[in-house]
């Protein structure tokens, strides 16, 4: 269930004039769906994990500034994302193995539904699908992850990227274009509809 904007409202509100309580209650409410943002991003649960933390110090910190001319969660994905791709884009960092890529295991374990069988093929198709993801521009890649992974609207997107619906709506068609150019080649798993069935994550809680 959706939760009431006007309950959140006077969470943030509350948060706002310092009541810790409140911020907490909205910690505790968005908090799955920034950690899935943020290993979506950066393939590690280990940097997920610093950067759902850094996110939500920065959000606490800056708190005052938030104008409620959005909603509060595209306010923390917008910093999470940023944080995110800094994340990426230093070159301290060892990159995760496909191999061994923790949002291949998770979509896995979502849905293999116990057949070992099943959990192979699965797992063959997703390490091909985050291959070409992470091959993406960081705006081709980041308009996928919030849409099609996170499930935003083409609004709340555009809100989160600063940008317009429409050229949210272009680089999702342009993405779902170059996964499938990536993909040709590989192996015939891949036709199955691995570039169109990108649920890597459980769906955020609300």
């Amino acid at each position: 269930m959706k939760p009431d904007p006007h309950e959140l409202e006077e969470l943030v509100r509350r948060a706002q004039a310092g009541d810790g309580a409140a911020w907490g209650e909205l910690y505790r409410r968005f908090h799955t769906r920034i950690y899935a943002l943020a290993l979506h991003v950066s393939g590690s649960r280990a940097e997920a994990e610093d950067i759902t933390q850094d996110t939500f110090l920065r959000a606490w910190r800056r708190l005052d500034t938030f104008a409620h001319r959005s909603e509060l969660f595209t306010w923390l994905y917008r910093i999470a994302l940023n944080r995110a791709l800094n994340v990426r884009r230093d070159g301290a960092r060892r990159r995760t193995s496909s191999l061994e890529d923790p949002r291949v295991e998770v979509a896995v374990a979502r849905d293999a539904y116990g057949d070992p069988a099943r959990a192979a093929e699965l797992r063959q198709r997703y390490r091909l699908l985050v291959v070409a993801l992470d091959r993406l521009s960081e705006s081709l890649r980041s308009a996928v992850v919030l849409v099609t992974l996170q499930g935003l609207s083409h609004d709340e997107a555009a809100v989160v990227l600063g940008c317009s619906p429409g050229t949210i709506g272009w680089r999702i068609h342009e993405a779902r274009v170059r996964l499938r150019a990536s993909l040709d080649g590989e192996s015939p798993v891949r036709k199955r509809g691995a570039a169109l069935r990108m649920r890597l994550l459980p769906e955020p809680a609300n």
